[in-house]
């Protein structure tokens, strides 16, 4: 993961080797070498896909020095991202919040067991279907990922009982269980979100260079502050990207480019926002065919 990135771009390999030294464990071994066991640990995991989607970026700029963005966001970790891309924090800052937000959220997956399913409809079916069945059930929604994917959040018993009403909702067309560790963006991370907030308040920041979509409103929000109390929220807070894609789709963006592992968000804008023109950057093969008009 990211090793095209390391061995052609000057840029993406000295990210990595800050990364290295900022986690003080070899993070460039387990992202290249695997074994995926161990890359998918959330104390690798996140610091790890934060890592690589930086050096993606590093290597864009590096190739594509005169493109600037009109804004930026990113989904759960991803937004951490975003805000390093708008010069809110820096790259070793970011990391050090990634590590420590990976250690949190490990830590309440350990405290109660928790599970996600996603909900695929046909794109009728109304948040307050999906807000009303997950608190009959005693759980939360996650993600509103586009209008035809949802995902739900809770204790497993929850979440069973919910994936057996969503089966019988007019408009649902499939329940995916997920195979995740816990219960993320719901109300069982609540602690993990508090608990960040202290380590965000020590970290210095800066007002952003570009407009940032936030995962917890669903909006551009511009005040220093209030993007430290948004990512707390965040932890335990459903994910409003749809919000997120919209509002930068307003703010002008005609192209979203995704960086990092894997095309799930490009996937996920698609069903958004078909007009828009997408692109991805997880390796140097995707930069050298890119074509940026």
């Amino acid at each position: 993961m990211g090793k095209t990135l390391y061995d052609n771009s000057p840029a993406a390999a000295e990210i990595f080797r800050k990364a290295n030294e900022i986690l003080g464990w070899d993070l460039m071994d387990v992202c290249f070498n695997g074994p995926d066991e161990k890359l998918t640990e959330s104390c690798c995991c996140q610091p790890a896909i934060f890592t690589v989607s930086m050096a993606a970026l590093a290597a864009f700029r590096e190739k594509f020095s005169t493109v600037k963005p009109v804004g930026a966001a990113g989904l759960s970790l991803g937004e951490y991202g975003a805000l390093c891309c708008a010069g809110y924090f820096t790259f070793a800052d970011g990391l050090r919040l990634v590590s420590k937000r990976a250690e949190l959220m490990d830590a309440a997956c350990k405290q109660a067991k928790g599970t996600m399913a996603s909900i695929l409809t046909d794109g009728s079916v109304t948040g307050e279907t999906f807000r009303k069945i997950c608190s009959d059930c005693g759980i939360w929604v996650a993600n509103y990922n586009n209008p035809m994917q949802t995902v739900i959040s809770g204790g497993v018993d929850g979440v069973n009982k919910a994936v057996e009403l969503f089966k019988t909702t007019p408009g649902v067309r499939r329940v995916v269980p997920l195979n995740v560790a816990g219960a993320f963006h719901s109300g069982m991370m609540a602690e993990a979100g508090e608990k960040l907030r202290a380590v965000l308040a020590s970290v210095e920041t800066a007002r952003c260079e570009i407009p940032v979509a936030q995962n917890f409103t669903g909006s551009i929000t511009d005040d220093p502050g209030q993007i430290k109390g948004n990512l707390v929220c965040q932890v335990a807070g459903s994910v409003q990207w749809i919000g997120c894609v919209r509002a930068l789709a307003e703010a002008g963006a005609d192209t979203f480019i995704e960086f990092g592992p894997g095309t799930v968000l490009t996937g996920l804008i698609r069903k958004i926002d078909p007009s828009r023109k997408l692109l991805n950057v997880q390796s140097m093969e995707d930069l050298d065919k890119m074509i940026i008009d």
